[in-house]
């Protein structure tokens, strides 16, 4: 997966950041208008790995609807086939799953492996195979966008825990702090002004150190 640098938040990526949080937090009817607005405006196979990727962070049913809602604005039909349709590729997206873990924390990533496997080890494996490794690390949208989508679905659902992380996150996989801060005013008027000012307070931190 491609994890080169992004330094500034170009007219494509802001509008899927938009859509990253219209799908975890929005009504329908903003849903909908969200996804009438981004065609021809971002590559379909950008929106497609949002798509995907949605359910890690707000659920299937929410992943579902904005699946239908895309299908219905972009005219786009489902691929016939799919890579996560071969259980075959299990050891491969545990490999893969491990190195995606591990760009993203950094150097907290054993931390993290111990600590989610003290909640439950189910957990941890679905993590690190089914998140990590067949979704998070799946081809068509690198990493820097990926965590500036994940970012957005954490602060529109008040994930403050999980915000914090993928704040390091995209920092470590070469989101700059600029591109951070440019994504939370893309934002704000989807946040509101309280939960984007709490945000911005959080990525000053998280980029002091």
């Amino acid at each position: 997966m491609t994890t080169a640098p992004l330094s500034t938040l170009d007219e494509p990526t802001s509008i899927l950041v938009q859509l990253a949080a219209h799908i975890a937090g929005s009504a329908e009817p903003e849903v909908r208008g969200a996804f009438s607005a981004a065609v021809g405006r971002v590559p379909t196979e950008w929106v497609e790995e949002l798509i995907v990727q949605s359910y890690l962070f707000c659920g299937f049913p929410r992943a579902l609807n904005a699946a239908r809602e895309w299908r219905r604005a972009s005219s786009e039909l489902a691929p016939i086939t799919d890579e996560g349709d071969d259980l075959r590729r299990i050891a491969e997206w545990q490999t893969r799953g491990q190195v995606t873990c591990a760009a993203v924390y950094g150097s907290m990533y054993d931390k993290l492996r111990v600590n989610v496997r003290a909640l439950h080890p189910a957990l941890d494996a679905a993590m690190l195979v089914e998140g990590y490794g067949k979704i998070l690390s799946r081809p068509g949208l690198d990493l820097p966008r990926r965590e500036l989508c994940i970012v957005a679905a954490c602060a529109v659902t008040g994930q403050e825990r999980q915000l914090h992380s993928h704040l390091h996150g995209a920092l470590n996989v070469g989101v700059s702090s600029a591109a951070l801060a440019a994504a939370l005013d893309a934002l704000e008027s989807i946040l509101g002004t309280e939960r984007t000012r709490s945000a911005r307070l959080l990525l000053a931190r998280v980029a002091a150190g």
